[in-house]
């Protein structure tokens, strides 16, 4: 998923969330005296189900509040207001909002889990693929490229560059455990945002250091997950040991 569309996401689920349930009571209008009550409210949580496979709960829930809302006002006796005079027709409108409201939050949730699947999948090939690399006999530097190009697509970056054995300037470092530090002397600043300008990721191999990925995110995105950060954190490991067997110089 692109930053531009995270970031819209939410305010779209939330915007469908309202309108849609609306437009399709609208379109349901010309033939509510031939539909029963019973297949109107499936229809209308097949909209409340779209709604919630963006991802978002709130979005679910609001919109299986607006599907009971509009089929109360559009498709129930008396039309065109707020109030139900049939008793079938009440508990259909009860059951279409719990039902909805219910079925909302699965959906959120299958979405989430297909989506934990795709990306632990991915994440696995990453490093699936490096190892494969590093045992058909390619070079540490046909490795080092490898991971470069994983890192990429991987936290999201605008470039990625490797920079052997040098620790030229101070910059933030992606960490063992996953965290963003900044270390200047005796101070240490975490971060929960991509900090502006590159990223250090040291790759070491053998308890040797050989040099470093320098992230250059996208501006304004924020920090990938903390999973897909510490794959990174294993990708850079797997380049060290691959530079580490080819027995290639390093600092210290």
């Amino acid at each position: 998923m692109s930053g531009y569309w995270f970031r819209l996401r939410v305010p779209v689920a939330l915007v469908a969330g309202l309108m849609a349930p609306f437009l399709v009571a609208l379109a349901l209008v010309p033939f509510r005296a031939d539909l029963s009550a019973t297949n109107e409210a499936l229809i209308m949580v097949v909209v409340v189900v779209a709604v919630a496979a963006l991802g978002s709960r709130t979005a679910g829930a609001l919109a299986a509040l607006s599907a009971a809302a509009w089929f109360d006002f559009f498709l129930t006796r008396p039309y065109q207001r707020f109030t139900i005079e049939n008793r079938d027709d009440i508990e259909t409108a009860i059951l279409l909002l719990v039902v909805g409201l219910i079925v909302s939050q699965l959906a959120v949730r299958a979405h989430r889990l297909q989506a934990v699947v795709v990306t632990d999948a991915a994440h696995l090939s990453s490093l699936q693929g490096t190892a494969r690399l590093a045992e058909d006999g390619g070079s540490p530097e046909a490795v080092v490229e490898y991971v470069r190009r994983e890192l990429v697509g991987l936290l999201g970056l605008r470039s990625c560059r490797f920079e052997y054995g040098t620790l030229m300037g101070n910059l933030p470092r992606l960490e063992h455990d996953g965290g963003l530090w900044l270390r200047h002397g005796t101070r240490v600043t975490e971060y929960a945002d991509w900090p502006e300008g590159e990223t250090e990721l040291r790759v070491v191999g053998g308890g040797h250091y050989y040099g470093r990925f320098l992230l250059d995110p996208l501006p304004g995105r924020a920090l990938p997950s903390e999973e897909a950060r510490l794959v990174a954190v294993a990708l850079a490991a797997q380049a060290g040991a691959a530079l580490d067997t080819a027995g290639l110089s390093h600092q210290g």
